[in-house]
């Protein structure tokens, strides 16, 4: 059974960083194309960035590029998510998503597998 499990998650204050782990199992991990996407109280998922299996392509909403990072690490089954510069509006719960072979689809939604999400608060 595939699971995506995320960690790193937690309080920062504004202007600070963290960095996001999401521990794939259970699946061909360089097959998929994996992704970040967040959940602020009372607002609908919204994606945030995604990265092709080879890591060599990556795609940002406009909203994080500049401040987010996404990688991975094929040999860990792991991608990463640095968040740099974070703002209150930031604050959300974190969800690592995996898509098999189009890291464009998971930009879209279109998605295979989730994980359960790791909470990020940012105080002001």
């Amino acid at each position: 059974q595939v699971q995506l499990v995320e960690s790193g998650g937690g309080l920062v204050q504004a202007g600070g960083s963290l960095r996001l782990s999401c521990a794939a199992s259970d699946l061909t991990f360089s097959n998929y194309g994996m992704g970040w996407f967040r959940q602020a109280p009372g607002k609908e998922r919204e994606f945030v960035a995604s990265i092709s299996g080879s890591a060599v392509f990556t795609y940002y909403a406009d909203s994080v590029k500049g401040r987010f990072t996404i990688s991975r690490d094929n040999a860990k089954n792991t991608v990463y998510l640095q968040v740099n510069n974070l703002k209150p509006e930031d604050t959300a719960v974190y969800y690592c998503a995996a898509k098999y072979i189009s890291y464009t689809a998971v930009a879209a939604g279109r998605v295979d597998y989730w994980g359960k999400g790791t909470l990020v608060t940012v105080s002001s």
